[in-house]
């Protein structure tokens, strides 16, 4: 499959993380062509987040496929730039037009594992550090779970509480990872929010941090998109 020479894979990390969370699907995208790059977002608000994505996105020439983990979903879905072709999401949220972050979260029953979330006095909600290896990513290896605890940035209250604009998945081409194993956002809702936005659906038995424990899925998932779209 050869992608236009340009063509450009955006990956956007989640709450808890920062663009470290992508290094195993960097180089399997690469491998394939495409150039990529993880947008640093501050996760001080959704509206701050978008900007930075779209300083990200004017960084890249050509086609780009733009792919969100988890909170990140509510950000791509801000991507309405028009060399934007496709949307992937990855076990992520997808608030529609007034809706917040956190009322998408909070939709359905949380997992018994699910952790306990509260900001601190400064407003940033912080994981606990048990959080990462009960929920966050209960397949990972515990390398990896201490290198989620060491790397973890915390998000502002503010990113989950403020409304969504319009967005950008009712106009563009979506793809999305449900993780049935998922104990941070129910996989009920993430079946909600991908068929709302008819999304094509890959369906998978992973964690809700498939990017570290099933990254060959995540790459499976974001390539269709390329090929579909970018080819």
């Amino acid at each position: 499959m050869k992608f236009s020479e340009n063509a450009t894979v955006v990956l956007v990390h989640g709450a808890w993380a920062d663009g470290s969370s992508w290094q195993a699907i960097v180089g399997p995208l690469e491998e394939h062509g495409l150039n990529v790059i993880a947008a640093p977002i501050p996760l001080t608000s959704l509206s701050d987040d978008a900007a930075a994505l779209k300083r990200t996105i004017a960084r890249t020439k050509g086609p780009v496929i733009v792919a969100g983990h988890a909170y990140a979903g509510a950000v791509i879905a801000t991507a309405n730039d028009e060399r934007v072709k496709a949307l992937v999401y990855v076990a992520a949220l997808a608030p529609d037009e007034g809706e917040t972050v956190a009322q998408v979260f909070y939709k359905d029953e949380t997992h018994p594992k699910a952790p306990k979330l509260a900001p601190d006095a400064d407003g940033f909600i912080w994981m606990p550090d048990e959080g990462f290896a009960s929920a966050f990513a209960q397949n990972a290896s515990t390398a990896q779970i201490a290198l989620c605890k060491a790397v973890q940035r915390p998000i502002a209250v503010k990113s989950i509480q403020e409304p969504a604009p319009a967005p950008a998945w009712k106009s563009k081409p979506t793809w999305y990872l449900l993780a049935e194993e998922d104990r941070m956002i129910n996989p009920k809702t993430q079946r909600f929010m991908a068929e709302r936005m008819k999304a094509t659906v890959r369906s998978f038995a992973v964690d809700h941090t498939p990017l570290l424990t099933a990254p060959e899925k995540v790459v499976e998932i974001i390539l269709e998109a390329a090929k579909a779209k970018l080819s």
